[in-house]
């Protein structure tokens, strides 16, 4: 276990050179409990599997979320300075962390404070006593499903960047990068830097947002609108491939095939050839 202190939080802090170096680690979980001996139970046993933070209350976890890339929150609700509820709307309503799954946990077992979790924003509500069986599934379900979305987009030619959103939040944060990147495609030194200036939002806040939805980098999500945008111009059937690729930021064609191919796992010209077989597939012939 690992717990942040105040030292952790000093001018050298760099969010991205941090999220580098936990490419091919565990995934990284904060634990949320005022109880010492309930958060050290918890974080002895969780470590195994993830890479664990942990915080003594709401005002805390949102210290330690300021210098880590946290994957998911297990919080407690009976907490002082800032409870779980409270907690977890300061979360939902933040543009930086409101992506973050959060699990909620509490002694009380009224269907009123259940409801109360829920419309706050908890993903899950897990009563005490709990098993920690019960915990790691519930940890494990949230992780994995975000894990298919993002892969689900990747792979996806056509899949559009809202299938990754979870809230209204995310979705119209996605919406505003997608616009920013597709009206700005035909420029070639479009980056990060110039993408936080569009976006009105600073660098590190924008790498945050954008590697926690997506999994991906900044530059990479770009390269990744390029080729999504030149698959909709592939299937609309009337440009050749070197026009394409000109059109989606690409000064160098070979450099273009290369990059789809990687990333679909088919080339523009095979790809052109199943969406020609599709359209061109009759009813009878199924």
């Amino acid at each position: 276990m690992f717990k942040t202190t105040k030292n952790d939080q000093g001018k050298g802090f760099n969010m991205e050179e941090w999220i580098a170096d936990q490419k091919e680690q565990k995934p990284v979980v904060l634990l949320v409990d005022d109880n010492e001996e309930i958060l050290d139970y918890l974080a002895g046993d969780l470590k195994s599997r993830y890479t664990v933070l942990t915080a003594h209350d709401g005002a805390e976890a949102l210290r330690v979320l300021d210098t880590a890339f946290v994957q998911l929150i297990v919080s407690d609700v009976m907490m002082p300075h800032i409870d779980g509820f409270a907690f977890c709307e300061k979360i939902r309503s933040s543009l930086e962390f409101n992506h973050i799954p959060l699990i909620l946990l509490t002694a009380k077992d009224t269907l009123q404070s259940k409801i109360q979790g829920l419309k706050t924003g908890a993903d899950a509500y897990i009563e005490k006593p709990f098993s920690l069986e019960h915990l790691y599934v519930q940890i494990e379900n949230l992780l994995e499903n975000r894990a298919r979305l993002k892969d689900f987009y990747a792979r996806s030619p056509l899949a559009h960047i809202n299938s990754m959103a979870h809230s209204k939040m995310d979705q119209d944060f996605l919406e505003n990068l997608h616009g920013h990147i597709v009206r700005n495609l035909e420029d070639a030194g479009l980056d990060v830097e110039k993408l936080a200036l569009l976006m009105n939002v600073s660098r590190p806040t924008l790498y945050r947002k954008i590697k926690s939805i997506s999994g991906l980098a900044p530059h990479d999500i770009i390269n990744l609108t390029r080729l999504k945008k030149a698959a909709i111009l592939i299937n609309e059937g009337n440009l050749r491939i070197n026009e394409v690729a000109e059109l989606v930021g690409y000064n160098s064609p070979s450099q273009f095939k290369r990059n789809f191919l990687k990333q679909f796992k088919i080339s523009p010209t095979a790809y052109i050839d199943k969406v020609t077989a599709a359209f061109n597939k009759h009813p009878e012939d199924e």
